[in-house]
């Protein structure tokens, strides 16, 4: 229960920030092709969170499309203990020009509140979407995904740039623990070097 009342409290001040002045000039890609961007995807970098403190190493996200448009969203990651920890969300289209622009809620009352729901942009992404990068307006939440749990050198200088570009401090960003990735959370602005 505590996970859940963390995810619905990150969430609500999600939506709160959205309305601040302190948002970027934070642009997304120009198009999203959703059935190439299903599947999974590898948690590579991102900035520590508080609803994924107890994710230590292996965090995967899983999108597949549900019977009514929206995105299902199945995030999961190995806990301290362990064991394996999972959060099903759903997530929905805000942009329809680019697809590029979505919300994402883990609160589900009766049927999914969006109204509780977190940014997620898509601010890069590979040719071959075999990387992404996933952040918001406010900067305060970033993620680089990968097909794979490693990434290349060049990507993460690539992914990196443009976070940068987009107002993040990339020190921010720390690299995840992942089997056949990195070992260990190192700033993302010492990889790159």
């Amino acid at each position: 229960m505590n996970w859940l009342i963390t995810v619905f409290l990150f969430l609500s001040g999600n939506v709160l920030a959205m309305g601040s002045p302190n948002q970027n000039n934070v642009e997304t890609v120009k198009h999203v092709d959703l059935n190439r961007y299903l599947g999974t995807w590898y948690e590579i970098a991102s900035i520590p969170q508080s609803f994924q403190k107890k994710c230590v190493a292996n965090t995967v996200a899983e999108y597949s499309l549900t019977k009514n448009g929206f995105i299902k969203v199945l995030n999961s990651c190995d806990t301290k203990t362990g064991e394996r920890k999972t959060a099903e969300a759903r997530a929905k289209v805000i942009d329809k020009e680019s697809n590029a622009k979505l919300k994402v809620t883990f609160v589900k009352i009766f049927d999914w509140v969006f109204s509780f729901g977190g940014n997620y942009w898509i601010l890069d992404l590979a040719e071959d979407y075999s990387y992404a990068v996933v952040g918001d307006p406010t900067t305060e939440f970033g993620w680089i995904l990968s097909r794979t749990p490693q990434l290349s050198h060049a990507d993460l200088v690539s992914a990196e740039k443009n976070l940068a570009k987009n107002g993040y401090d990339t020190c921010k960003l720390l690299t995840s623990i992942q089997n056949g990735g990195f070992s260990e959370r190192i700033p993302l602005c010492e990889v790159v070097k």
